[in-house]
């Protein structure tokens, strides 16, 4: 049978065919053809007959080939045929389906349907015939019966694929499926529905299925609905990521979730992959990408940015034309986070209505932490963005050896909190990826060396974390060639990070070794300086066998960073050799420059702590550089020899050994030596030797004391008597001026030298007594005949020799010591007020160095945790002597020149609060804890918080300044007062902002700023800018301000003196004399932030609403519900504190206030909360709902309270203008600079009032008062008619101009005098 349907089929007439196949039956043709199919033989050849004896002319023919089809399909699908047949058939069914009528083309597709909804089909290979069929019916235009109705060939292509999309899918042909339509011309709607389908199949879907179905939906993008599949893909991807991170907090199921985790991250790497593939190949795909995230941005950030994005961007920066993009739009996205967080960690009104989200740093570094799982082709993006971070927003310039930041406090922040992030990626970058360590180190490197006038501190972390990959670094020796021409600071840093690897690479020692000897001689000073630097890091590293442990100076990077025996490879015996070599080119040093010698003496007190065994060369090198200063007569006065420390070179005078300095390295060796190394010496020859040494420095030193205590001004052979001069201009005042310096710092380093060995010894304390009067007189000198300017410069420039550990101790035995034995003793130093007053000066002079430079001068002052331990028996002790003795109390008895020691006291008070505050955040809790002198052991174990402790410290200093404002007005101390001001703000900032030790620090305030007046302007200021800093983590600040408008307003009357005021008395701090300028400003400066807050809500409800429109097409239900409520919570906030803005406003609006800034900051603020009212007034435009009650009663306020006023408003400035006219005329001009903004403004309000009007049908436009109209026309009939009769006057007129263009021109001239 199939052999003569084969036959037929030759025929040229198909007539014969097409009886013979009518005679069968429809099963017995399709068993014929199921037979050939899974036979396999000339299958095609025998469709092909079939297909030409069953014309779709015919009815029969049409019907047949349906059947044929029907049964073809089933075939391909059931499995039983070759892969190669299956192909051959569907090929041939394909080149067939046009000559279809449309009804049998509509069944044929709803087979598919039905096969696709009842789940028959296996392995979906037949539906690669469904795309030509919608195609061929979308061609179809007479009416066709689908569904419950008639439609064209088009519109029955839309409700196949709409019943499609319906229908559930089923996962093994889900792929399938989704390829299927990118062969189908498919209108926007309908790729909307395909793509909304198949992201709804995602979850239903295991991981590893996932990548080939994103993989077709990308393809199938290119059609269109671009942002709908990207978005689609980005939501999943973030909501997977969000599900696992629950999981992972939860203890029980962290073990069961690390499997699928990293199978999700490998799984998300791939999904990336496909998705930059695309990219490159469709970069509108990228486009539409950068366009999504960046549109939300305006909202909320996260609905976008996840780490799956994040990482997306980094990826795809590889392709160039997107690169500079991406990192911009990351860049934004990350100093937008911070700024965000600052500003709701701020303030407690943006709290309430703003949830805290994720921050995009966080995101970023769990990218760095998912890119382990072979995210090869994100690293890359990391790199470059940890760098373009770190560059961007690092510290700009180095002042004082510190890195300084340029721009606001905000800013600021901002910054440091960005660089931080790019230093924390680049580092945990590298701690993960092992094969892009090299690349980080070169550019970590190469910015280290070309950087010279830029801090690099941040850089240098990165180098310090990991020494031991630098050995097979070769940049790192190369970088040794540029030591000559680094900065000192960024020398330390450097050789300080690789430190630990010279223990254990040779080479690289003996190249840094070759280099600092090059540089010992180089002609420029710094390079001389980085060699000292360097050699003095070498001395106290390589430690020699013997040396007494030094466990707190021990460096951290030398234990964390690198665990190897040194001595495996170089014995003690060669790290003593080696370090006699260095100390012999440190020899050479003492011969040059003072900057260079001052070097080696501040690092030779560190080497001897952590080099013991190296005591006896170090102390014969100073003693031998001291006897050359030093008169052996014992006799003769000055012990010192005060001329050869000073060089004369031509006409310029300067400083060639630092005496002082000198003397202070010796004295803290001594010291040093004698309370760690003699008590454990055996009594060896050797250190009988040694000990001679130390008894012949301790003889000079004593020697010293009581020659200079015995010598008068006239002995120093200087012109220094009472009646001369020591200006520094001139070559013998310079010369003066350098030696009664040294003179001073020698005083000062005997001070110390003599109560460290006096045991509280009466005569060594008489002695010190003494030393301190030789020290006032040069101190008085040098103050009163020198400039006053140059006076200061020079305190400034030359800090105190005594040490901090020093100054704690004296000041502990003069205030605090009130041991019997010592009492005696004591009272000699204690009976003079001047060297109390001195002592607590030293420690406020430290502090301030410490906060200025970040270290202090002396013997552990690069010792952060010295520093702080010192830092906290001062303040204890500091604190104590404020709180015994008030300065009312002290300033009663004996008046002193400057300030009192109480008054002393708190400002050093107040100074260390500050540097806890910068450098020691992480260690308030310690420091509190320090000042409590009373503390147990039991309160430790209770648990006291730092608000607990902070808040016992704010009570003392509350005490204190109630205690000064009960005082009469005449007797107020306005310096003591700002002091306690900037203590107790200080101490606030240390109080959880939720506990009721808050809350009472608040009311306290508010009761001041309510109960007291003081006319002391700068006093009023430091207290209402503490009340409001406290009041705005309270609540808003907004019905404040307004109570302040009203009692400005009511001391300062109305802009019409016919209205009188009836004075309110909210807060008795506002007076005639505070309330302008001072609160007048402050209150402004305040509303200014509320309406920066403001601004910034209607910003982000603003991208709300267009994420809301955004996601709309997909999920209009959710998101509808989900993000309008808390809306609407924001928009009646906004409204209120708008509206109670309004008020405020209007209050001073009305008020007199005095021309100047009060004026000028007025009409500027006036603008600014126009413009806010404009933008939320265009956000309830843009809107879809209608207008609410509430935004037309601020519409209403704002006309009646502001509007009408503005009109008044610049009556009165022009009042303030005529007034001023008759002073300067600049005046006049610089207040009228606002008044155009503030027009402009305005108009723009009532220009989207009227659009607002016109949408809602409400005329919002009758509270307020329209505005002059500065719209014109030229109407050209007129114009020719103007111009005819000008041209009749020309001459007359041309005359009438000249003359008054000279009758103006002076005065043009008058005024542009008057401007400049």
């Amino acid at each position: 049978m199939d052999l003569k349907i084969l036959s037929l089929a030759t025929d040229k007439t198909a007539d014969k065919l097409q009886e013979f196949l009518q005679s069968l039956k429809a099963d017995e043709l399709a068993s014929l053809l199921q037979n050939q199919a899974v036979k396999g033989r000339a299958v095609g050849t025998f469709l092909r007959a079939i297909l030409k004896g069953s014309p779709c002319s015919e009815e029969d023919g049409a019907l047949r080939r349906y059947k044929i089809y029907s049964c073809c399909i089933q075939l391909v699908e059931s499995g039983d045929l070759q892969q190669d047949v299956a192909s051959e058939i569907i090929g041939l069914l394909m080149l067939e389906v046009h000559h279809f009528p449309g009804p049998l083309l509509v069944d044929l597709a709803n087979d598919f349907v039905g096969a696709v909804r009842e789940d028959r089909l296996v392995n979906g290979k037949s539906l690669e015939l469904l795309p030509i069929i919608l195609t061929a019916l979308a061609t179809k235009k007479e009416a066709l019966a689908c569904g419950k109705g008639d439609l064209n060939g088009e519109e029955c292509k839309r409700q196949l694929i709409d019943t499609l999309c319906s229908v559930r899918w089923a996962q093994r042909y889900m792929i399938q499926l989704t390829s299927m339509f990118k062969d189908v011309r498919l209108t926007p709607e309908e790729m909307n529905l395909v793509v909304a389908k198949v992201l709804t199949m995602f979850s239903k879907l295991n991981l590893q299925e996932i990548p080939p179905l994103v993989y077709q939906l990308l393809v199938l993008s290119s059609k269109g609905s671009r942002r709908s599949v990207l978005d689609g893909i980005i939501a999943f991807f973030r909501e997977l990521d969000k599900q696992h991170r629950e999981e992972q907090s939860d203890a029980e199921l962290s073990e069961l979730v690390t499997a699928p985790a990293d199978e999700l991250h490998h799984v998300e790497g791939t999904i990336i992959l496909h998705i930059v593939f695309a990219i490159k190949l469709d970069c509108e795909l990228g486009r539409e990408l950068l366009k999504h995230l960046k549109a939300g941005q305006q909202g909320d950030p996260s609905k976008c940015l996840c780490p799956f994005s994040i990482a997306l961007l980094l990826s795809l920066t590889r392709i160039q034309r997107f690169g500079e993009q991406v990192f911009d739009l990351l860049k934004t996205s990350v100093v937008k986070s911070f700024k965000d967080l600052q500003l709701l960690q701020g303030s407690k009104f943006l709290q309430t209505l703003v949830p805290q989200r994720t921050c995009v740093s966080a995101m970023i570094l769990e990218v760095v932490k998912n890119s382990v799982h072979s995210w090869d082709h994100v690293t890359q993006g990391l790199i470059e963005f940890g760098f373009i971070l770190m560059d961007s927003y690092g510290p700009k310039k180095i002042l004082d050896g510190k890195a300084v930041e340029i721009g606001s406090s905000l800013s600021k922040m901002t910054n440091q909190h960005a660089c931080k992030l790019g230093a924390n990626i680049l580092l945990e970058t590298f701690k993960i990826h092992e094969m892009i360590r090299q690349e980080i180190l070169e550019q970590v490197l190469n910015r280290v060396v070309t950087r010279t006038s830029s801090p690099i501190s941040h850089f240098l972390d990165i180098i310090m974390y990991a020494p031991l990959i630098l050995q097979n670094c070769s940049k790192v020796t190369e970088t040794f060639d540029y030591l000559f021409f680094l900065p000192l600071q960024t020398v330390q840093g450097l050789l300080k990070a690789v430190q630990p690897l010279l223990k254990i690479s040779m080479s690289m020692r003996d190249s840094l070794i070759l280099v600092l000897r090059k540089a010992m001689f180089a002609s420029q000073l710094d390079a001389r300086k980085s060699a000292v630097a360097g050699f003095l890091l070498l001395l106290k590293n390589f430690k020699v066998l013997g040396s007494l442990p030094s466990s707190q100076c021990t460096q951290s990077i030398g234990v964390t960073q690198v665990h190897v025996d040194v001595h495996s490879r170089y014995s003690a015996v060669a790290n003593e050799t080696f370090c006699l070599e260095i100390i012999d080119s440190l020899k050479r040093c003492l011969g040059q420059q003072a900057d260079v010698r001052l070097l080696l003496y501040e690092g030779f007190y560190d080497v001897l702590r952590r080099n013991s065994q190296l005591a006896s060369s170090i102390m014969q090198t100073l003693f031998s550089q001291l006897k050359q200063f030093y008169e052996p007569e014992p006799d003769l006065l000055p012990p010192l020899k005060l001329g050869a420390c000073v060089v004369t070179q031509g006409s310029q005078i300067f400083l060639q050994e630092p005496l002082d300095h000198l003397l202070s390295c010796i004295q803290h060796c001594l010291a040093w030596y004698k309370s760690r190394v003699i008590p454990l010496q055996q009594g060896d020859e050797g250190e009988e030797e040694e000990e001679e040494l130390y008894h012949e420095l301790d003889d000079m030193l004593e020697s010293i004391t009581v020659r200079m205590i015995k010598s008068e001004l006239e002995d120093f052979e200087l012109v220094i008597a009472k009646s001369s001069d020591i200006r520094t201009n001139g070559g013998f005042g310079t010369s003066n001026n350098i030696c009664a310096c040294l003179v001073m710092g020698v005083c000062e380093v005997l001070m110390e030298y003599n109560f460290s060995i006096s045991n509280f010894s009466k005569s060594k304390f008489e002695e010190i007594l003494s030393l301190f009067t030789c020290y006032k007189k040069f101190s008085d000198i040098l103050s009163e005949k020198a400039g006053k300017g140059k006076a200061k410069m020079a305190s400034k420039a030359s800090d105190s020799l005594l040490s901090m550990k020093f100054v704690s101790e004296l000041l502990t035995a003069l205030f605090r010591d009130s041991i019997q034995s010592h009492e005696e003793s004591l009272s000699i130093l204690r009976s003079s007020s001047e060297f109390m007053h001195y002592a607590v000066n030293v420690a406020l002079q430290k502090v301030q160095q410490l906060i200025r430079t970040g270290r202090v001068s002396g013997p552990d002052g690069q010792n952060p945790d010295r520093i702080f331990q010192n830092l906290c028996d001062i303040t204890r002790v500091l604190l104590w002597r404020y709180t015994s003795i008030p300065t009312s109390v002290e300033e009663s008895g004996k008046k002193e020149k400057g300030r009192s020691i109480s008054l002393l006291c708190l400002e050093a008070l107040q100074k260390i609060l500050s540097a806890v505050q910068q450098f020691y955040q992480p260690n308030v809790q310690q420091f509190l804890q320090a000042l409590d002198v009373m503390g147990t052991e039991e309160e430790e174990e209770a648990g006291v918080t730092i608000t607990q402790r902070a808040s016992f410290q704010i009570r003392q200093f509350q005490r204190s300044l109630l205690n000064l404002l009960s005082s009469e007005e005449e007797d107020f101390n306005s310096k003591e007062a700002l002091l306690l001001l900037m203590v107790l703000s200080i101490l606030s900032k240390m109080l959880e902002p939720t506990s009721p030790q808050f809350v009472q620090m608040l009311s306290w305030t508010s009761k001041i700023c309510k109960e007291y007046s003081r006319e002391d302007a700068s006093f009023c200021k430091s207290l209402m800018s503490l009340f409001f800093s406290l009041h705005v983590l309270y609540k808003s600040p907004v019905t404040l301000l307004r109570d302040l408008s009203q009692d400005i307003h009511g001391q300062l009357g109305d802009i019409d003196q016919d209205v009188e005021i009836e004075k309110t008395d909210h807060f008795a701090m506002v007076n005639l004399r505070t309330a302008a300028p001072t609160v007048c400003l402050l209150v402004l400066n305040q509303a200014e932030k509320v309406l920066e807050e403001v601004d910034w809500l209607i910003t982000k409800i603003k991208g709300s609403v267009n994420q809301e429109t955004l996601s709309d097409d997909m999920t209009p239900e959710d998101a509808s519900s989900q993000a309008v409520p808390p809306n609407r919570l924001i928009e009646k906030a906004i409204i209120m504190q708008l509206g109670t803005l309004v008020t405020f406003f209007h209050e001073l609006v009305q008020t007199a206030l005095p021309s100047g800034s009060c004026v000028d900051t007025l009409l500027k603020d006036l603008s600014k909360i126009y413009s806010t009212l404009t933008a939320f007034i265009k956000y309830v435009c843009q809107s879809s709902r209608g207008i609410p009650n509430t935004v037309e009663k601020l519409v209403k306020l704002s006309g009646s309270h502001l509007t009408p006023n503005k009109s008044s408003n610049n009556p009165k400035c022009s009042e303030k203008e005529k007034a001023a006219v008759s002073t300067t005329m600049a005046k006049v001009l610089r207040e009228t600079k606002p008044i155009p903004n503030l027009v402009f403004a305005i108009e723009q309000y009532e220009k989207f009032l009227i659009q607002l009007s016109k949408k809602c049908k409400v005329n919002l436009m009758q509270h307020m008062k329209l505005s002059t109209s500065r719209d014109f026309k030229i109407k050209g009939n007129v114009l020719d008619m103007v111009l005819r009769e000008d041209g009749e006057d020309e001459n007359e007129e041309g005359a009438a101009s000249a003359l008054t263009q000279q009758d103006r021109e002076p005065a043009k001239k008058r005024r542009k005098k008057c401007l400049s």
